[in-house]
């Protein structure tokens, strides 16, 4: 078994971890799914960026996490390595800024201190925290979209391109910049098509 473990102890509210995750797990589109018979949730495709695994529980105040990626012969890959980078790299960033953002401090809830009513009962408010922040990853799959067309008369470099692109658009669907990851991702399905029609073309032209 190859994968990216991580333990950290974080002792923060259970209802603070759980909102933290669920909000990382919906923003990068994971969905539960099965792993060789084992749960785990699942994010990606099988085509372009490849399969995303997560695992995660919180207990006593210690967070495990266990994530990997589907290798090419349907076995796990670690975050770490030159094989793989291009969907290893963004996948373990993003792992890193859930596990800043699980350790940021956690305010007060100052509706306890405003009792309300009769029997004088708590009006608790909301309480602001910081979420994963996938913004860049959607501008990132902007800048990715614009090379991958720029550069499709070089079409490996395009395809390259296109295929980090489309990886930073899913992330980034779930953002405040949701349009720059969709324009994004529809500029790296034009560019990818394009260099695959013009790498084809080419290897026609070699043989006519």
């Amino acid at each position: 078994m190859a994968r990216f473990v991580r333990d950290l102890v974080i002792n923060q509210p259970d209802d603070f971890v759980h909102f933290i995750m669920n909000d990382y797990l919906q923003k990068n589109q994971f969905i539960m799914a099965d792993w060789k018979g084992e749960p785990a949730y699942r994010a990606g495709d099988a085509m372009l960026e490849g399969y995303k695994y997560l695992k995660w529980f919180y207990s006593n105040g210690a967070l495990h996490l266990e994530a990997w990626i589907k290798g090419t012969a349907g076995g796990e890959w670690d975050l770490d390595g030159f094989v793989g980078c291009m969907a290893k790299k963004p996948y373990k960033e993003s792992l890193e800024q859930l596990f800043v953002t699980l350790q940021q401090p956690v305010p007060l809830p100052q509706g306890m201190q405003n009792p309300q009513g009769a029997q004088g009962m708590p009006n608790p408010q909301p309480i602001p925290v910081h979420t994963v922040d996938n913004t860049k990853a959607a501008t990132m799959a902007l800048t990715f979209g614009i090379l991958s067309l720029v550069f499709c008369w070089i079409p490996i470099v395009s395809i390259i391109f296109a295929c980090l692109g489309i990886s930073r658009a899913r992330m980034g669907s779930g953002s405040s910049k949701a349009s720059q990851a969709k324009t994004g991702r529809i500029l790296c399905i034009v560019g990818l098509v394009l260099a695959i029609v013009l790498w084809i073309a080419n290897i026609a032209i070699l043989y006519i």
